[in-house]
């Protein structure tokens, strides 16, 4: 009971004691999701038109994955920003709920296309051409994303957000399927394996299927909720 309770009371002391301190975590969450917005933003106009020039259905993939975050993002920023300027948190979590359904849509819309498109791939073994710009991409989501993600969920736990916290954990799966992309791509050009682009691709989906659920159903958003709410 007292370990359920006790970080929501540190939280609360901690709005009312050091409101400057708030306001600085505040701001720093901000950017942090906004340079998230235009790096993915980047990312997905780099991936897709790279992935399409290669054949690759792993970095098409990514690429539609970073328009997903795009989405995310954006209404994360709003919610900050709404809440920064004093908006009735009712309010706020029901826009919560409702951002989280429809990004779990996406999720299970990108689960269809890749399993549409691996699996015809795999079927006539249509090989993807190497892509050097794809690898690059996916190499540098990989060292900056862990970094983002850690000083998300670091502003999360100081003013007590369970939307920017389920937000870092989007930017952390992303440094996942940033590896996930390099080894595809990488043993693609290196030995030739056709394949290893499409498996690569599909090695997406659990996580993927799991987001979109969780994201329909709204479950994560309602224990998150109703922990800050109790």
């Amino acid at each position: 009971m007292a370990s359920s309770t006790s970080p929501q009371i540190a939280r609360s002391r901690h709005r009312v004691t050091q409101p400057k301190a708030l306001a600085r975590w505040t701001r720093l969450a901000l950017a942090l999701v906004g340079a998230t917005l235009a790096y993915n933003t980047i990312e997905a106009v780099i991936g897709i038109a790279a992935g399409a020039a290669a054949g690759s259905i792993a970095l098409v993939g990514f690429g539609l994955d970073s328009v997903i975050e795009i989405a995310a993002a954006a209404a994360l920023l709003w919610r900050l920003r709404v809440e920064a300027l004093g908006a009735d948190r009712v309010v706020v979590e029901r826009a919560e709920r409702r951002v989280h359904r429809l990004v779990g849509g996406t999720f299970l819309a990108l689960v269809l296309y890749i399993l549409v498109e691996a699996g015809w791939t795999l079927w006539t073994r249509d090989a993807p051409l190497p892509s050097t710009v794809g690898m690059i991409l996916a190499a540098a989501s990989l060292l900056l994303m862990p970094a983002i993600a850690w000083g998300k969920l670091r502003a999360a736990d100081r003013i007590g957000s369970p939307a920017l916290r389920a937000e870092a954990k989007e930017t952390l799966a992303c440094s996942y399927l940033s590896l996930t992309l390099l080894l595809g791509l990488i043993a693609n050009a290196a030995a030739g394996w056709w394949w290893a682009d499409p498996i690569a691709a599909m090695l997406m989906v659990p996580w993927l299927i799991r987001e979109g659920i969780e994201g329909l159903s709204g479950e994560a958003c309602s224990e998150e909720c109703r922990g800050d709410s109790s």
